[in-house]
């Protein structure tokens, strides 16, 4: 008997075919029409409320009878005088804010003020002043609802139609509300909803949205579309920004971060510019270590600098830094063709007028060296160039020792021959109890430097203070496991491990060469200088971090259906399994707070210089047992492991099944 009328489903339907298609057309509309519009509607509305302001002062129509339409298109008219000398009618509706529509209150309260003086001179008391001020109510009333609610709806149908990303907030305190505020100006990117942790926001609204527990990430992921969370959290401790990253891994949901608060600051700003993928260094257990500016440029501003392994990852960096600091002239060092092309091609356009000077060939040359150094009257050197990579070194350790040694040696004996004022050495955490050949070549080449330091304070003449820089591993350095990971990420996995237990220190590539520049300022002659960098990583909780980080769950016995698999290989031949930065030596603080310096043990000149002599004979004997022995005499701490095996696939399922139940945060 029913069935001629419409199911409310289909009637909702239709209603919002229709409001999208009056929406689309009013953004299709040009200027002109649209201000047209806005002024028509306003002349039908503005007589209507003055109308309004009659009944509610006289209490009937028979006040409002009195006064002929001419009086209330005259108020109309008036109106719009106001409101367009406040430029409301040149405004762009969907950007419209409180600051606009105050002026426009504050326009229509002149002009209704002008009126009031202008009957009071005319002294005409049949009309009755106290409407004009109810009138400024109703009217400012009409165009705060009409102009706010029209904005809302032509985002909420811009955001429908457009291709603005569906995201959440993480985090409902200020800053995640201003950025739902800024959100809805976007283009880019929809906010649905919040979540926070805090228990008296859940199920309430802020800036609009409503605020859901973390524990209802999948549910309401699921059910709103949710594409990614915007984690709007500045304060937030590294431990905290892990677990959450934890939570929507498990959820499945992608992450981003917001950067800036001053991002989303002024009226031009751009959301999307505030919001930016999350990085590592996010998630370090510690603050970045700032550099002091005194000390920063004291061995660069207006001097000769060489830095040798130029193109490297660090050599490069160190570049970047010194060239921002107007030394005097920059000579580049490195035996890669191209690695040395692409960094002075790199300097030299953001620097057209810096001398630069690219310099083909081996530290381990003498003769080049000795050029370089004499014909630019070079004042400081920062030795980079070594071989790093511990499995190649490991495997080719004769080209390992040469290069690593020889360099060094080459370096340390030209800067004091031609009085270079500041030598410095980067050196690596596996030279402090190494295991491995590039290990044991770095620790040697830092005795080599604490050598020249003792030979040139031993003669009186320390013309040249060499010093050494100690550091872990280097994020987004060649053979870094970040990069590594992520290609294995990108490709499905599996993420390949050496060992459940393993953990290095890290550091960011900025941090390190200013660490070095740093060294060099504080340096008295065979210092060590090592960063404090907190605790060390389990690579483990860092390859879990980087796939919940790309949204990605972990494929463990228990999670057959998991994204991304761990896989443990077995440590590489004289890989440690947890790396150390600091010997038995005396520790002293330094001029910058979170900069160490240490004295160590060396080897007397003459000694070692003899030690290094029979090194290199070994060398060319190529027999690993020679070249292994007189490494051990050299650097008594020398203890080459034994190839480890991976570990079993029940150690493997052990490992998955205690990391995998419970994310364990990392600190560094």
């Amino acid at each position: 008997m029913l069935t001629h009328l419409k199911k409310p489903e289909t009637m909702s339907i239709q209603s919002r075919n229709v409001y999208s298609v009056l929406c689309a057309r009013l953004v299709q509309m040009n200027r002109t029409a649209k201000v047209a519009l806005m002024v028509g509607a306003d002349l039908v509305m503005l007589p209507l409320c003055f109308l309004i302001a009659m009944i509610l002062r006289g209490g009937d129509l028979n006040l409002a009878m009195e006064f002929s339409p001419d009086s209330y298109l005259f108020i109309a008219a008036l109106t719009i005088l106001a409101f367009s000398m406040s430029d409301l009618y040149r405004a762009v509706i969907r950007f419209i804010d409180h600051r606009l529509l105050s002026m426009s209150g504050l326009s229509l309260a002149i002009a209704i003020f002008c009126a009031w003086l202008a009957l009071f001179a005319l002294s005409d008391i049949s009309f009755p002043r106290s409407v004009l001020a109810i009138y400024w109510f109703v009217a400012f009333s009409y165009v705060v609802i009409s102009r706010i609610g029209l904005r809302n709806l032509l985002r909420a149908h811009r955001g429908r139609a457009g291709h603005a990303v569906p995201v959440a907030i993480y985090g409902a305190g200020e800053a995640g509300a201003r950025l739902a505020q800024a959100l809805r100006d976007s283009d880019d990117y929809r906010a649905l909803c919040f979540f926070d942790d805090k228990r008296t926001l859940h199920e309430r609204t802020v800036a609009g949205l409503r605020v859901f527990p973390s524990a209802r990430l999948a549910e309401m992921a699921a059910d709103l579309g949710i594409r990614t969370t915007v984690i709007a959290l500045p304060t937030a401790a590294p431990e905290r920004l892990r677990d959450i990253m934890q939570r929507l891994g498990q959820a499945g949901v992608p992450a981003k971060i917001l950067g800036r608060l001053v991002d989303l600051e002024g009226d031009k700003a751009a959301p999307a510019n505030a919001i930016r993928e999350l990085k590592f260094e996010d998630l370090l257990g510690r603050p970045p270590v700032p550099p002091r500016l005194d000390l920063f440029a004291r061995c660069v501003r207006g001097k000769s600098v060489l830095v040798t392994g130029a193109g490297g990852s660090i050599g490069s960096e160190l570049c970047r830094q010194i060239v921002t600091l107007t030394p005097s002239q920059l000579h580049l060092l490195d035996h890669s063709e191209f690695a040395l092309y692409t960094i002075r091609q790199e300097l030299a356009t953001r620097f057209p007028d810096l001398p630069i000077h690219a310099h083909l060939g081996s530290v381990c040359n003498a003769d080049l060296v000795d050029r370089i150094l004499r014909e630019g009257k070079v004042d400081t050197i920062y030795h980079a160039a070594a071989y790093k990579h511990v499995p190649l070194v490991e495997a080719n350790i004769v080209e390992g020792l040469r290069n690593n040694v020889l360099g060094a040696q080459v370096i340390a004996a030209a800067a004091a021959r031609h009085t270079v004022a500041t030598c410095v050495l980067i050196s690596s955490d596996k030279a402090v109890r190494p295991t491995n050949i590039m290990g044991a070549s770095k620790r040697i080449a830092e005795l080599i430097f604490q050598a020249a330091a003792a030979r040139g304070g031993a003669a009186g003449n320390a013309a040249t203070t060499f010093c050494m820089v100690r550091f872990g591993n280097v994020l987004g350095s060649s053979g870094s496991v970040i990069p590594l990971f992520q290609r294995q990420i990108a490709r499905g996995g599996p993420v390949t491990i050496t060992h459940p237990e393993v953990s290095r220190y890290f550091m960011l590539i900025a941090e390190a060469a200013q660490l070095v520049i740093q060294a060099g300022a504080m340096a008295k002659g065979g210092d060590v200088f090592v960063l404090d960098m907190g605790e060390p990583v389990r690579i483990v909780e860092l390859a879990r971090t980087m796939i919940a980080m790309h949204g990605l769950t972990e494929r463990t016995p228990q999670n057959p259906r998991g994204d991304i698999e761990v896989e443990f290989v077995g440590l590489f031949p004289g890989e440690k399994l947890h790396e150390e930065l600091l010997t038995e030596g005396v520790v002293f603080p330094s001029e910058h707070p979170r900069i160490m310096r240490m004295k160590e043990s060396a080897l007397r000149p003459s000694v070692l210089e003899t030690c290094i002599t029979c090194l290199m004979m070994a060398c060319d004997t190529h027999e690993r047992g020679p070249i292994e022995s007189m490494v051990k005499a050299i650097v008594a701490e020398y203890a080459p492991q034994a190839p480890h095996a991976a570990p079993a696939a029940e150690e493997q399922a052990a490992a998955s099944t205690s990391l995998g139940r419970k994310f364990v945060p990392f600190r560094i």
